[in-house]
């Protein structure tokens, strides 16, 4: 990633993160910024997205055969399959009375980007 590309990406991690801070306007920003609000939004939609699921590695099985069932015990069917949770809100206290919320299952590398701008400030 060349240097204006990081400065672009540091730009938007700023921006997303002046969002989160109470009280703020993201039309205020985005217009102080010389951008659509909608682009604010957008961004602050990549930075906080939650991650995909990552594809799972496919092990080699090998099929040696089966077991006969014992006669005299009924077949069970399998267990239901368990929904998987919501993501639940987690809030971040900043210190000086700024909080950052955020769901539970949010990118932390997104997450850290955002921390180390609020941080700097």
């Amino acid at each position: 990633m060349g240097r204006a590309s990081s400065t672009l990406v540091e730009e938007k991690e700023r921006l997303v993160a002046a969002t989160l801070e109470p009280n703020a306007s993201v039309s205020e920003i985005a217009r102080s910024a010389g951008i659509h609000v909608s682009q604010l939004f957008r961004w602050r939609k990549e930075l906080c997205q939650v991650s995909a699921p990552s594809i799972p590695q496919l092990v080699p099985v090998e099929a040696v055969g089966t077991l006969p069932a014992p006669a005299s015990s009924p077949v069970e069917p399998p267990p239901a399959p368990r929904s998987r949770k919501k993501a639940s809100l987690v809030t971040i206290e900043l210190g000086g009375g700024r909080r950052l919320r955020v769901e539970s299952d949010v990118d932390t590398e997104a997450l850290a980007r955002i921390l180390d701008v609020l941080e700097r400030r």
